[in-house]
């Protein structure tokens, strides 16, 4: 049997481990599934006899070393900040191994040994990182392929709730690490360029700076900027660029209601609250806002965000029940973010039965014989409500597929690397089509921006 070592048994490992149990009989598998939770690795092994669940502490060095040295190849689904202890031991036992996370300076600093030793480490290989990527590059050289000169790109995605379960008046709910998305943003200006002109939203204006993109079938977005988009340049080979965009994709009205939270510093993950331990969700609104001896703390709130009680924004915020003043948030030593978030997940967490979606629009603007060309290149995937959520699936089949395929020698090139050559992402796009996850294809003339370069 080949051993796959599956590190982390976290909401996106299931349809990976689903989908190689599936394929263990007839390509000789039998996966390891670790986690600190043992019983989180055992409800994912399935009793399966082509699959064992451990206990695995990453931080017991000796037990993780022996796990990756007794393994074919690694996948490692832990967050990403502990990939690189991993990492380091598939480069001492000579393993390949797959991530869905970026890839960070500590694991690019691995990539001359990992060459050296003719080793795979693909990683950003999940939805956002990874099938944007291949989905993006497949367009691009096939843009280039034909003769093409790329004038814009811009890509989006978006986590989100399926039409029918988006039943709340933020249109929204967590389908992924609430932590990322209540500290979204954060950490430097987000940086792109748009017809030639080099553009920064500091993190204070993010979420008043958006985009309206139309899905057809699913209707309005608005997309507001990733952090950095123009490192993408070198990356896709888009040197030449005119527009270089990313961004992340939210219904109609979410931007500028989470704005709220983010001027009155609720978001701030930098230092953490006295008694935070003891403090109800009004005490934490009240911590935020000025002192008065007779002013409710609405009315302190409707004042400081000068909104109205009939205002949608103070509904939203209504609907949130931060004003209980019974209910305790029970973090000690917390940060703003993470009370807040311990906040939202009572009224964001997904219930049994509602359906996620994610959602992902490309555009690329291109010349060819003097005409300019625009294509929009859409894909919507659907979770069926219980195991199989749209996040799951379009980041745990990736990784998956990529782990096999780097296994049975269909992508052998070494070294640390993201899936943007067309040996790795054609098969692999190819191959998830059969799961529902494709992209739809449109051509126009070319619509740009406006011709005053502003």
């Amino acid at each position: 049997m080949r051993h796959i070592l599956i590190i982390g048994a976290g909401k996106s490992t299931g349809v990976l481990v689903d989908y190689l149990l599936n394929k263990s009989k007839e390509h000789n598998l039998h996966l390891i599934i670790a986690d600190k939770n043992v019983k989180s690795a055992q409800s994912l092994s399935q009793n399966h006899k082509n699959s064992t669940a451990i206990e695995l502490d990453i931080f017991n060095p000796q037990e993780r070393k022996k796990q990756v040295q007794k393994a074919d190849i690694v996948i490692s689904m832990l967050p990403a900040r502990f990939h690189i202890e991993v990492a380091r031991d598939c480069v001492t036992y000579n393993k390949n191994m797959v991530t869905a996370s970026y890839v960070s300076p500590e694991m690019e600093a691995l990539d001359k040994e990992v060459k050296e030793k003719g080793l795979v480490f693909m990683n950003e290989i999940g939805v956002d990182p990874g099938v944007d990527h291949m989905s993006a590059m497949q367009v691009i050289d096939s843009i280039r392929n034909i003769g093409g000169k790329l004038l814009l790109f811009e890509s989006f995605t978006g986590g989100l709730l399926a039409p029918e379960n988006d039943n709340n008046l933020w249109n929204y709910k967590f389908t992924w690490n609430p932590r990322n998305v209540v500290t979204a943003g954060q950490g430097g200006a987000a940086k792109f360029i748009q017809e030639g002109k080099y553009k920064y939203i500091p993190y204070h204006r993010l979420f008043r700076r958006t985009e309206f993109l139309d899905v057809e079938g699913y209707g309005r977005f608005e997309a507001l900027a990733n952090r950095n988009s123009l490192k993408y340049r070198k990356v896709y080979g888009l040197e030449d660029i005119s527009t270089l965009y990313r961004g992340t994709m939210r219904r109609v009205g979410f931007s500028k209601a989470w704005n709220m939270f983010v001027q009155l510093g609720m978001t701030d993950d930098t230092y953490t609250i006295e008694g935070s331990q003891h403090m109800s969700y009004r005490d934490f609104v009240n911590s935020f806002l000025p002192y008065s001896p007779t002013d409710s703390v609405e009315l302190k709130m409707r004042h400081e965000l000068k909104i109205d009680q009939d205002d949608i924004m103070w509904l939203k915020l209504e609907e949130l029940n931060i004003f209980n003043g019974e209910k305790k948030i029970g973090l000690k030593d917390a940060t703003p973010a993470q009370m807040l978030q311990a906040i939202l997940e009572d009224s964001w967490t997904l219930q049994p039965g509602e359906k996620d979606m994610i959602v992902m629009y490309h555009k690329f603007g291109y010349e060819l014989n003097g005409k300019q060309k625009q294509i929009d290149s859409t894909m919507v995937c659907l979770g069926d409500g219980k195991l199989q959520t749209a996040m799951a699936k379009t980041v745990g089949l990736p990784v998956a597929i990529a782990a096999l395929k780097i296994l049975n020698k269909e992508i052998m090139e070494p070294g640390v690397q993201i899936p943007i050559k067309e040996s790795v992402y054609q098969p692999i796009l190819k191959e998830l089509e059969g799961y529902g996850i494709r992209f739809r294809e449109s051509e126009t003339d070319y619509l740009g921006y406006n011709k005053l370069n502003l």
